[in-house]
């Protein structure tokens, strides 16, 4: 197992120091570059001001999607379906031109 190792990230402007492994190094680019978007997103919506509101209100958005898609209200195998044809349906048009 890899040792852990201080990674600099940013979310919204703001430099956090997180302590992963090389392994895991990244899937914390994909959730800090995740989670970035979720919060400049609720910003740019103008009703939430303030990073620490944006911050709780982008947990709960998440939670509430995990929450949602553990529960069996998110069809996950018709939604690789779907994701599934519209690639069939790129590789279609990619392939005609």
């Amino acid at each position: 197992m890899s040792q852990s190792k201080a990674v600099d990230v940013n979310i919204m402007g703001r430099e956090f120091t997180v302590s992963c492994t090389d392994e895991e190094r990244p899937g914390l680019i994909n959730a800090v570059n995740f989670l970035d978007k979720k919060m400049r997103d609720i910003r740019d919506g103008g009703k939430i001001i303030g990073v620490e509101r944006i911050a709780i209100m982008a947990a709960l958005n998440l939670a509430h999607e995990l929450l949602n898609t553990k529960s069996g209200s998110v069809d996950v195998g018709d939604i690789k379906r779907r994701i599934s044809q519209m690639q069939d349906q790129i590789d279609q048009v990619c392939t005609t031109k």
